[in-house]
């Protein structure tokens, strides 16, 4: 199983030599595990490794996370930086799911920590399960064959070297290895989506013995399908896109020959490449479409610093 993930690593690039990896411990058993493995695989893939642990003080009990984190951490010989929720200055809107807002908490001290310790990738504990809770997740919600392709190995600074690895066999390496960890009570209860879904997936199981190994067969065909259209989005942008500065213009008459589809995703990609940090929803993509193909000269604001103009059947995006 070492050797599954060591060559997942390499497969996927994730871990370039002579790195620093920053890995978010909770102390539950995924990433337990996965600082196990990636001491143990430290000299083959000759890294540094530190880290992490943030307390989000919902438990009262939560510091027995932060013993568990640091006994772990000091026998592997390994740097632990905890901190609490309360002592970071992290400016969050409270929006969204308690999950969610625990994510983006999360997410945000690690990224401060690895600023901090010069760290090159952030490594988080994702395995196979939670692919398969996630395209049901997203299923249920609804979304495009993107959202199907399920949680990304190499996100930026974030790798998950676990994807194909099963919680089974993850608790079987810790049980094997004596190796302790804690659960998180908010792990099991129905308040969670997530938690719920969770319950779905041994049903699956049950109907046939090869689900998860269909399932990964699934989600890798889908990535391809995906990796594929977005080789031709780019083609497609390309020649309809003129780059002027930092700004690419876009031929409307062009884009409007497209079939639909093809015009949502070169929107997409237009606003990613003017680097616009914006919250993808149709209804979005509906507004900034039915502006383009508006006749006559316009603008139209789209976020709190940008606007598309149209003149001439030519549209770009520009800072107020």
């Amino acid at each position: 199983m070492i050797n599954k993930i060591l060559n997942f690593i390499l497969k996927n690039n994730l871990i370039p030599q002579n790195s620093k990896i920053l890995v978010g411990l909770s102390g539950g058993p995924d990433s337990v595990f996965l600082l196990h493995i990636l001491k143990n695989l430290q000299n083959k893939l000759k890294i540094d490794i530190i880290a992490a642990h943030l307390d989000h003080e919902w438990r009262t009990n939560s510091y027995l996370d932060i013993e568990l984190c640091k006994k772990i951490t000091d026998e592997l010989r390994i740097p632990f930086i905890c901190a609490k929720a309360s002592q970071l200055n992290l400016n969050l809107k409270k929006t969204g799911s308690k999950e969610e807002v625990g994510r983006i908490m999360r997410r945000k001290f690690f990224e401060q920590i690895a600023k901090e310790q010069d760290a090159n990738k952030i490594a988080l504990a994702h395995h196979l399960n939670d692919q398969q809770e996630t395209f049901l997740i997203r299923l249920i919600r609804g979304t495009t064959l993107s959202g199907l392709t399920g949680i990304n190995s190499l996100d930026g600074i974030y790798i998950r070297p676990l994807l194909e690895i099963k919680k089974e066999e993850i608790l079987n390496y810790l049980k094997e290895n004596k190796i302790p960890y804690l659960i998180d009570p908010s792990n099991i209860s129905d308040e969670f989506l997530r938690n719920r879904i969770r319950k779905v997936i041994p049903s699956l199981q049950e109907c046939d013995k090869r689900f998860d190994d269909n399932f990964l067969r699934t989600l890798n065909k889908l990535r391809e399908t995906e990796d594929f259209l977005e080789k031709i989005i780019e083609e497609k942008f390309n020649e309809i896109s003129i780059k002027k500065e930092e700004n690419h213009e876009l031929n409307l008459k062009q884009l409007f020959n497209f079939d639909q589809f093809l015009q949502y995703k070169i929107i997409i990609l237009w606003i990613i490449k003017s680097d616009i940090k914006f919250e993808l929803t149709e209804s979005f993509l509906n507004e900034i479409l039915r502006f383009l193909k508006q006749p006559g000269s316009a603008e139209h604001k789209i976020h709190h610093e940008w606007k598309i103009q149209k003149k001439k059947g030519i549209a770009k995006i520009a800072k107020f």
